[in-house]
């Protein structure tokens, strides 16, 4: 947890979540909506029976658990000490084995590069001081041929408008404060990012979501 790489007040703000993050009807209900739709489109483009797979920003394990209920072998990161002692309690309910760790991603990147088959970041590069550093220790820690998964929010008067004014002061679906649309990245300051890391894009695509029906979908 020393690399600065980190806004402590974002952090704080998840963190302050963590006892009602696998409340399906709590706060953070858009993101069990939207887990499908996520792992659907992981598992299309990747093999994940006996794979091993990083969650980058891993929340308490949302994304963490799906990836091992279709067998990889997952290790999870996250820099919430509340977030990563709700996911190990969950592990207690599903059974499942996931490697939760109190860690940075450019941290991991220095212990065990070329590692992981599947490197998956969603929803986390509008919330750190330096996305493009995220970036280049997800690429490091690859392995030749491996894959990177990445969900961010697009800075477009759309996105403001569903995510913020829509989502945080409208429907009241996520807590007020949740993004700051300064934060939001553009597909292709994302690819040059990418591409300075030494990566290949091979897919851009929407992942929409409707509120009202609760449901999400690759668009």
């Amino acid at each position: 947890m020393s690399h600065d790489n980190v806004n402590a007040a974002e952090i704080a703000k998840f963190g302050a979540l963590a006892n009602r993050w696998w409340d399906p009807n709590g706060p953070q209900r858009p993101l069990h909506e939207l887990n499908p739709a996520r792992l659907g489109y992981i598992a299309d483009r990747a093999r994940l029976s006996g794979a091993r797979a990083l969650d980058v920003g891993c929340g308490a394990g949302l994304l963490s658990e799906a990836l091992a209920r279709e067998g990889a072998k997952v290790s999870a990161l996250d820099l919430s000490p509340e977030l990563i002692d709700i996911a190990k309690l969950h592990l207690l309910e599903s059974g499942l084995s996931v490697d939760y760790r109190l860690q940075s991603v450019e941290s991991i990147a220095g212990e065990m590069p070329g590692a992981f088959d599947v490197v998956t970041c969603m929803e986390l590069l509008e919330h750190v001081p330096d996305p493009e550093s995220v970036l280049n220790a997800c690429a490091t820690l690859l392995k030749p041929g491996g894959k990177l998964f990445v969900s961010t929010l697009n800075r477009t008067p759309l996105a403001f408008a569903v995510a913020i004014v829509g989502a945080e002061y409208v429907a009241g679906l996520v807590p007020k404060g949740t993004h700051e649309y300064r934060s939001f990245i553009r597909p292709a300051e994302l690819a040059a990012w990418l591409r300075g890391a030494g990566l290949q894009l091979e897919d851009v695509s929407g992942l929409a979501y409707d509120p009202i029906r609760h449901a999400a979908w690759i668009n």
